[in-house]
């Protein structure tokens, strides 16, 4: 019978829930790959024993474009903007991590300054010509390029010329120039990413979309060649940012609308559910491996954002699912700072090494042991029998912690616990307290592989007196991409 198909990627895990036609729910579980992701994506297929040509739709939730920014792994750039305005991406905004931090350092741009070059031209808010665009100047700026291709590998282009989402004209008529002259480079364009006003935001949410756009351009051809060869005729999709999808094909030319693809899934998968309960007003807790993600359902609908930053100090302004995210997942590792106190996250042990309790060569104390040492999860029956727990590796990880605390086992893992619910607490109260929200007024939706184990204390530190946990809770990312349809979110700013 065909079925929808909602792949997640995670940290740890990647997770997929099938819908068929008749209603019938099939699920699988396969560890992530991020090495490799094409693995674990094909490796969960299978996994499924689902005919290949009975897939009638893919829809895919991944961290591939996150990872590659937060790890810096993503293509190297060339910046294009009107001459003068080189050195925006690098001088941000005034505001300030640590603000009394006299060594702190601004976030890292995703271009480097010798790859950021300016155009003699000028347009301005009226999206009148000032300085007209020449041949002469379009010649520079093509040698300008060769001489950085003599050097190094330029895997892509972002145009932000001033004022563009006015009057696109320049922008337009450098981006045909230079796609004559480098077909092989791909190109962004700023009116076309974000035609939105403040030249920092629209450089950074620019040079996002270019630093992922090989890797995503690669990685669709990947999928889009595998599910060919394999015979599946339905589309595939991704899960976008806003919580909508794109068509496969569509991904590449927009790649920064799929940054938080994987962080999705969870609030529209929460949302359904809280629905079903019987709630309009939820908060959705998602605790994975890696990460939990804090997301908020306010009179039936999704919250909204374009201020949101994939890295402080590095905003994308396009409309995406507002989600708080905060290292404490189940393998999240719990290790002592330098004045003796006890932190947990945002450091994880992922899916390699993992836990301790795995068995795959992890030593360190993470979520997950913790929650094993306090008898809270049945070692024969994690995964659905499929991955063993090792309950004396976990003891052996939290003991080590204990020493060097001064404390028993029980109570290094109690501490373990009540510092990670804490973290997840506060992530809470920065969504809802902080803006008159008052938590007692919503229901608590807790999934993720560790969310219902950690959902009831963080209910009773906020006064929530209702938490609805989902069926398959460790899938509910995926059957979120698996249940999401095609959605269309734009911003755009005019001229007075």
């Amino acid at each position: 019978m065909p079925s929808t198909i909602g792949i997640d990627t995670g940290g740890t895990f990647t997770d997929l829930v099938a819908i068929s036609a008749d209603g019938a729910v099939r699920v699988a579980k396969h560890p992530s790959t991020p090495e490799a992701p094409m693995r674990a994506f094909l490796g969960v297929l299978e996994k499924s024993e689902i005919p290949f040509e009975a897939i009638e739709r893919i829809v895919h939730g991944t961290t591939v474009a996150t990872n590659a920014i937060l790890q810096r792994t993503g293509a190297n750039v060339v910046f294009i903007t009107t001459a003068g305005f080189e050195d925006v991406p690098f001088i941000q905004r005034i505001n300030r991590k640590k603000e009394y931090d006299l060594h702190w350092l601004k976030p890292e741009p995703l271009v480097k300054r010798r790859n950021c070059l300016g155009v003699k031209e000028r347009i301005n808010a009226q999206g009148e010509v000032v300085v007209p665009l020449t041949d002469d100047t379009l010649a520079a700026l093509k040698t300008n390029i060769e001489e950085r291709l003599q050097n190094q590998a330029v895997e892509a282009i972002a145009l932000c010329l001033l004022f563009s989402y006015i009057n696109p004209a320049h922008e337009l008529a450098v981006g045909r120039f230079l796609e004559e002259a480098f077909p092989h480079i791909p190109i962004s364009l700023s009116h076309q990413v974000a035609p939105i006003w403040r030249e920092y935001e629209r450089s950074s949410t620019l040079l996002a979309d270019a630093f992922v756009k090989p890797l995503i351009q690669s990685y669709c051809h990947n999928i889009g060649t595998a599910l060919e060869d394999n015979g599946v005729k339905g589309p595939c999709s991704f899960l976008k940012s806003d919580g909508g999808t794109t068509l496969l094909t569509n991904a590449p030319e927009r790649p920064v609308d799929i940054l938080l693809s994987g962080l999705a899934g969870g609030i529209v998968g929460g949302k359904y559910f809280a629905e079903t309960a019987g709630f309009q007003n939820a908060i959705t807790l998602d605790m994975g491996g890696t990460s939990a993600d804090v997301g908020l359902v306010l009179d039936g609908e999704q919250q909204f954002t374009t201020a949101f930053e994939i890295e402080w100090g590095l905003p994308v302004a396009i409309p995406i699912i507002e989600v708080r995210t905060l290292g404490a997942g189940g393998g999240s590792i719990a290790w002592i700072d330098k004045g003796g106190m006890l932190n947990v996250g945002p450091e994880s042990a992922g899916a390699v090494p993992g836990p301790a309790c795995y068995g795959t060569d992890g030593t360190q104390a993470t979520v997950t042991d913790a929650n094993l040492v306090l008898g809270r999860l049945n070692p024969s029956f994690f995964l659905g029998g499929e991955l063993p727990l090792y309950p004396a590796l976990a003891k052996e990880a939290i003991e080590k912690l204990a020493n060097r605390m001064g404390a028993s086992e029980q109570e290094a893992a109690t501490a373990i616990i009540e510092i990670a619910d804490e973290n997840m607490t506060n992530a809470i109260r920065l969504l809802t307290i902080e803006r008159g929200i008052d938590p007692r007024d919503f229901a608590l939706v807790a999934f993720g592989g560790a969310g219902p184990l950690h959902a009831v204390a963080i209910a009773k530190k906020l006064g929530i007196q209702t938490v609805v946990v989902p069926p398959h809770p460790g899938l509910c990312s995926a059957f979120g991409a698996a249940i999401s349809e095609l959605r269309v979110e734009k911003v755009h700013t005019f001229a007075a």
